[in-house]
């Protein structure tokens, strides 16, 4: 890990450096991205099942992109009494959290009279993204489809990438299947996004795209935005720890090796700290605990490439530090973490003292671990229920309130040479 410090004369330029690089926007992705789409958009199965066949190594044909009954069934037949016992406790924490998040139906009168509200109902048909992979993401089926059917989207389709002979992980596809997922596709990648997005003759479009992925799957969401709707921007995990002298540094370097084992070595992880006897000490524990991890080498690419042990004056720094880099996790491991975290405003989620590692987040603790990354947390929030809900204006005026608005409808639209907007309300009363 590269190692920062605001003694060094080149803090500050630094710092910049650190904190202008996104993952988000990369011109030979999205370039790359593009022709994905564009093929997809024009020739359907046919170019899904290409870029399939030459992205993972699956030649298939039109009828095996879904999955079927059988292989559902025989996916349930092969979950252990232990796979099981972990879905449904994850299940539960996480539609208890998602119920309490619901958007409610609500109206009010406004100053003339008139009753105006607003209505919530779920998206019919919704898209869901599961990373396949290095790791069958059993977790962020959970994470993901639960929302939807907590919300009550009737229609939940699911892709998610398969292996050279075409084969999904079981317990992948029992957790998405127990969590609510009506259709499963076996692509992946940015063609995946594409044919929810545009449709083709096999995958019915959606109205709007959720879940992680890579930077490919991720630039597909954002160039799709208009042909569909997006929840966020979740590419590669991210991970930052903010800690002083009370911290425990087996603990801070656990967890940042924990997120550095994703993917291929696209993980960032940081580690801001005000005392510098600290960040010394999770840079031994790193040093100790990475090589007995069974996915160093991933870790080792994530660790020189994309993470640093940053040293600042106070904690202030760090939160300020922390707003900027604006990470999928944040760890507060401080004196009065919650005082701490209170400053603490574009993190995707942050995980308060020493007992609350991002792993809990990951699995079981109940709010989806589907978070912006690459800075997009400055104006994204991560995945909630309300996303799959769709929000509607409702206006009923009688005639005593619509009297009593005419005056302003008038004065507007005289002021805007809209007479026909005036006459629309006139007519009504004669």
């Amino acid at each position: 890990m590269q190692v920062i410090r605001h003694t060094d004369k080149d803090f500050a330029a630094r710092l910049r450096e650190v904190t202008s690089a996104s993952q988000l926007f990369d011109a030979g992705i999205e370039q790359r991205t593009r022709a994905i789409l564009q093929e997809v958009q024009a020739r359907g199965d046919d170019a899904v099942l290409e870029f399939t066949a030459r992205f993972d190594g699956a030649t298939l044909n039109a009828d095996q992109l879904a999955i079927t009954q059988a292989e559902l069934f025989n996916a349930s037949l092969a979950a252990d009494k232990s796979l099981r016992a972990a879905v449904a406790a994850a299940e539960k924490n996480i539609a208890t959290f998602a119920r309490k998040s619901l958007r409610k139906n609500w109206q009010t009168k406004n100053s003339h009279g008139a009753v105006v509200g607003e209505k919530f109902d779920p998206f019919t048909r919704v898209g869901v993204y599961i990373p396949g992979g290095t790791s069958p993401l059993v977790s962020t089926a959970l994470m993901t489809v639960t929302l939807a059917k907590v919300a009550g989207c009737p229609e939940i389709v699911v892709t998610t990438p398969c292996g050279k002979d075409g084969t999904i992980n079981p317990a992948l596809l029992f957790a998405a299947r127990a969590a609510g997922a009506t259709e499963i596709y076996r692509i992946g990648g940015a063609q995946a996004i594409a044919a929810m997005s545009y449709g083709t003759a096999t995958i019915r479009r959606v109205q709007k795209v959720f879940g992680p992925g890579n930077d490919y799957v991720v630039a597909a969401k954002r160039l799709l935005v208009g042909h569909v709707a997006i929840d966020l921007l979740p590419g590669p995990s991210e991970m930052l720890v903010i800690c002083d002298d009370t911290a425990n540094p087996a603990f801070a370097a656990a967890d940042l090796l924990a997120q550095a084992e994703h993917g291929h070595g696209e993980s960032r992880v940081w580690l801001v700290t005000t005392s510098g006897k600290m960040l010394k000490a999770v840079e031994r524990e790193i040093a100790k605990q990475q090589p007995k991890l069974a996915r160093a080498e991933s870790i080792r690419r994530a660790l020189e490439s994309h993470s640093y042990l940053i040293q600042v004056k106070t904690i202030a720094d760090a939160v300020a530090l922390t707003n900027q880099l604006a990470p999928e996790h944040c760890e507060v491991m401080t004196r009065d973490a919650r005082k701490v975290s209170a400053g603490i405003l574009t993190a995707g989620a942050i995980f308060l003292g020493g007992w609350s590692p991002t792993v809990l987040g990951d699995y079981v603790a109940g709010p989806s671990h589907t978070l912006p990354t690459g800075g997009a947390g400055a104006s994204f929030a991560g995945l909630t229920v309300d996303q799959f809900q769709r929000r509607t204006s409702v206006v009923e005026y009688s005639r005593a309130a619509l009297k009593k608005a005419l005056p302003t409808v008038q004065k507007f639209a005289e002021l805007e040479g809209l007479s026909a907007h005036g006459r629309s309300a006139e007519v009504r009363l004669g």
